[in-house]
């Protein structure tokens, strides 16, 4: 086919690189997207069920401070370990994917000691809405947690394989975009109990 000199024609290539997205990448930001919208509609919800009044003082457990250190600390050690594998440290890959392993399941037992602390205080999930939502936050959070924590131990194993290093990072990338997500998240739902509390 001619075109006409003086015009300018513009052909995409369909099958081009630069129009695609990784699905695997897409389905996680959509799944990262719907979970934050999840949150943000509960949060929404506890603001306007404590404007309803009778709701319930109590003292946010201690564990909760040193819960949310250990998913900080949990977040550097992720990113660490990125970090090596796009230098091909394998050795440095390995200590921080477990670092983050252990660190994360340290986050999970510091939130059944808060859920203790919260009992020991008479905060049930059944009763008063105040602690309702504290049991929820949290309980949701630590469900994505441990889906997290599986796919540490995935991207742990094929790190020991040594199938993870700058020729193939978009598993461990996933993974640390998936980790920090859920870090950011629990600090801002530890945040937003601090000032909303």
């Amino acid at each position: 086919m001619q075109y006409p000199a003086n015009k300018q024609v513009i052909i995409l290539n369909p099958k081009s690189d630069h129009l695609r997205m990784d699905p695997h990448k897409f389905a996680l930001w959509l799944f990262l997207g719907t979970t934050f919208m999840l949150f943000a509609a509960l949060t929404s919800a506890y603001i306007v069920k404590k404007g309803d009044g009778n709701w319930l003082d109590y003292e946010l457990p201690q564990a909760l401070w040193y819960s949310t250190a250990l998913i900080l600390v949990s977040s550097a050690a992720m990113h660490w370990a990125y970090r090596a594998a796009s230098r091909d440290k394998t050795e440095h890959v390995k200590i921080g994917i477990l670092s983050t392993l252990v660190l994360g399941v340290g986050f999970l037992g510091m939130q059944y000691y808060s859920w203790a602390g919260l009992v020991a205080q008479n905060v049930y999930f059944v009763g008063n809405p105040a602690g309702s939502f504290l049991y929820v936050f949290t309980g949701l959070h630590g469900l994505h947690l441990v889906s997290g924590i599986i796919f540490l131990a995935v991207v742990s194993v094929n790190a020991f394989r040594m199938k993870i290093h700058s020729g193939r990072l978009r598993q461990i990338e996933m993974c640390a975009t998936y980790w920090h997500f859920l870090g950011i998240l629990w600090v801002y739902l530890f945040v937003f109990l601090l000032m909303n509390h």
